[in-house]
């Protein structure tokens, strides 16, 4: 353990969660309390979590949504690794699961089947669907970003397109570990546990309320975001000097003021169409001509340094890798070293992104780097009370690995 993991807040240390999870949303969800200091197990198919393995756009789900936990390999299938899941379950204080609904109902590991032994356990149920009439249905992210309106409305008309992050299956994560945080809470307060359940779709139509109340408000269907009639007329991203590129924003009538100002637009400062910011937005059309001709000959870097001194809304328009290196990432500590356990990069280190939050001035670092497939099931096992005969005997039945 590294000085920053000794001096940051574990406020869910001796906390036992087991995690059922795989992919993106039940092992965010066992992330987010791994961070904050609980005992994350991770529980794996004999064979190991498959998505050890993806390639392409999923090759960074493991290394980024695995780190500070334990893992044991236990085939459910076989009776006697469910006998050994139920005795895990016992010892802990959270259950966290992302498989199809009533998957883990035969092997005794469903909320209904433990609670009745365990009436102080909490169940975190990570699905597609909140329990309704599309629950039966399988979910992925992208399913429910088309059918949620994230889809239309990331795309331009007539060309749906999906964020480009795991956004659902990430939040869902996170909203199901505030659930349980709340429902760690709750236990305090009455000694019980409770189900907590979050899910994909709902997760979706939350991201895209702001626009369902646009509609309700407005009476008027929301355009796509590349189409969208946008609040502020100053608020695009702008193609200047070399082919740069660079988002420039002015969002009240201060700021268009100052940004006229160090760009030497007394004109436009002075042109009673644009002297507020709805006449802005009414004329953005002529204006946003204007601005592109203008900015098209100066540099992205003279542009940046402008509106940094000026304190105005800029952003330089990055690429995930270039984040990697990131000034501010590197001097606030918002990325730290894992070694990575699969793949052809195992035993690399690379860099990971933290939760983004501090606790007490501290950023939640990695304590653990993610774990080798089965790496802690013989001193899982040994804690619950296996001998080691016993657990040779398991293993040599493949009950667990």
């Amino acid at each position: 353990m590294n000085d920053a993991a000794a001096e940051a807040p574990q406020p869910l240390a001796g906390l036992r969660v087991v995690e059922f999870g795989h992919m993106v949303m039940g092992p965010t969800c066992g992330m987010v309390l791994a961070d904050l200091g609980a005992e994350v197990i991770k529980v794996e198919p004999i064979d190991g979590d498959r998505t050890r393995t993806l390639l392409g756009a999923g090759a960074g789900f493991f290394p980024l949504f695995n780190r500070n936990k334990r893992s044991i390999r236990i085939d459910l299938r076989h009776a006697d690794g469910a006998a050994v899941a139920r005795r895990l379950v016992a010892s802990a204080d959270v259950v966290a699961e992302n498989f199809r609904p009533g998957t883990l109902v035969k092997y005794g590991l469903d909320y209904a089947s433990l609670a009745a032994a365990h009436p102080r356990l909490i169940y975190a149920s990570l699905k597609g669907f909140l329990p309704g009439p599309y629950d039966h249905r399988t979910a992925l992210d992208e399913v429910v970003q088309m059918m949620g309106g994230l889809a239309y409305m990331t795309g331009r008309p007539g060309d749906p397109l999906r964020a480009g992050s795991s956004v659902n299956d990430i939040m869902g994560g996170l909203f199901g570990a505030v659930a349980i945080l709340g429902a760690l809470v709750q236990r305090g307060i009455t000694g019980r546990g409770m189900e907590v359940q979050s899910a994909l779709f709902e997760n979706n139509v939350f991201l895209v309320g702001q626009h369902m109340l646009q509609y309700a408000i407005t009476g008027r269907p929301p355009a796509p975001m590349p189409n969208r009639v946008s609040p502020w007329a100053v608020y695009d991203v702008f193609t200047v000097k070399d082919g740069e590129q660079i988002f420039l924003a002015a969002v009240s009538d201060a700021q268009w003021v100052v940004f006229c100002d160090v760009l030497g637009y007394a004109d436009l400062k002075a042109d009673p169409a644009f002297a507020t910011n709805n006449q802005r937005v009414q004329q953005r059309e002529p204006l946003m001509k204007a601005l592109r001709e203008r900015l098209a000959h100066r540099s992205a870097a003279e542009l940046a340094g402008l509106m940094e001194r000026a304190g105005l809304p800029f952003a330089p328009i990055k690429r995930p890798e270039d984040l990697l290196d990131d000034p501010h990432l590197l001097a606030t500590g918002g990325l730290a070293d894992i070694r990575v356990a699969d793949g052809p990069r195992a035993g690399q280190v690379v860099k990971t992104p933290l939760l983004p939050v501090t606790m007490a001035g501290a950023r939640l670092p990695v304590r653990s780097d993610p774990p080798h497939s089965g790496e802690h099931t013989r001193a899982v096992l040994s804690a619950l009370g296996y001998a080691p005969a016993e657990i040779d005997d398991l293993v040599a039945r493949a009950a667990v690995a």
